[in-house]
């Protein structure tokens, strides 16, 4: 596990001085994602469309939503921050959950990754939608993470 925590402490480190650069490689690779998820829901719902075409055309629909929104992820990296700042809030919440749910059942240091979650969680919440923010407060709670990781032998 040692080497786990030292990637951990990398990574962060790489998030807070450079949350921008993060941004924009989730931002691309998540756009090829979806771009190919988008041309296999159109390739499949053409197909589909011979048996059903109510499937077919459902099918036909949503992948021209996920290669336009594929292709917007790629090319404009802003589109991607401002959805992922909507999903800031529920990362947030996720935070505050998983944050609890550490604290009331892990032992020894576990439970500090727990606290640091739940604050994380809560700045989230107070700070709002904020992609920069949001590359600099996981990339600290990789780093503590990491750091508790190494401490502890995990």
């Amino acid at each position: 596990m040692r080497w786990e925590g030292i990637l951990l402490i990398i990574l962060g480190l790489i998030l807070i001085v450079l949350p921008i650069i993060g941004l924009v490689s989730v931002a691309i690779l998540t756009g090829l994602a979806v771009l190919l998820l988008g041309i296999g829901l159109l390739l499949g719902g053409i197909g589909e469309m011979g048996e059903s075409l109510g499937t077919g055309l459902i099918g036909v629909i949503l992948g021209i939503i996920a290669v336009i929104l594929g292709l917007g992820f790629i090319f404009d990296p802003a589109l991607f921050a401002a959805i992922a700042g909507f999903l800031i809030y529920i990362i947030g919440l996720f935070l505050i959950i998983v944050g609890i749910i550490a604290v009331f059942t892990k032992a020894g240091n576990s439970r500090w990754n727990g606290v640091v979650a739940i604050i994380i969680g809560l700045l989230l919440l107070v700070l709002g939608a904020n992609p920069i923010l949001l590359g600099v407060l996981i990339g600290i709670w990789l780093l503590i993470s990491g750091i508790m990781m190494l401490m502890s032998g995990d």
